[in-house]
């Protein structure tokens, strides 16, 4: 008679997609390798399959530790706000152009829009397109006509007393 309690069947492997059975999949493929490898190129190949096989092992496993690491050896690097890393060389630009009455407003609202999203989900867990009403709330019936990601964007320029408000309101939110 075995050590189990009667009725009980064999223990359950490990749940597919788990490291545990990744780890026992890829340990076969890599044996089952090694006797192809073996088979067809006898102990040089066998060797040379090792080498390969570790080599990728090792790699691999440099790729996987660094998950949580930001632009860690071939990894895309994170997108932030847009396509390149945000600064505050074209910050000038973007905000001479919105107070500027001949200029186009549309680049500083679309910044702004970006800096109250995140601000709004980071501090209060809104999300700007679809929390409208707490986010109108949250900003003010002065300041929402200027963030509201479904309105068109004022044909004026964004009046220097108003872009101060939004400033400060970002800050206090």
């Amino acid at each position: 008679m075995s050590g189990s309690p009667a009725g009980s069947g064999p223990e359950p492997g490990p749940t597919p997609g788990s490291v545990r059975h990744s780890l026992i999949e890829l340990t076969a493929v890599a044996v089952l390798a090694e006797i192809v490898f073996y088979l067809v190129g006898g102990l040089p190949a066998a060797g040379a399959g090792a080498v390969l096989l570790v080599g990728v092992a090792l790699v691999t496993a440099r790729y996987v530790a660094g998950a949580g690491v930001p632009a860690v050896g071939w990894r895309r690097r994170e997108r932030l706000m847009e396509a390149h890393e945000p600064g505050l060389g074209d910050w000038r630009w973007t905000v001479r152009q919105g107070l500027d009455p001949e200029g186009d407003v549309q680049p500083l609202r679309g910044r702004l829009q970006r800096l109250f999203a995140a601000r709004l989900s980071e501090v209060h867990g809104l999300s700007l397109p679809a929390d409208r009403d707490r986010a109108a709330e949250l900003l003010g019936p002065r300041l929402w006509p200027w963030i509201d990601p479904d309105a068109p964007a004022p044909a004026e320029a964004v009046p220097a007393p108003v872009l101060l408000a939004l400033v400060d309101r970002l800050e206090s939110l």
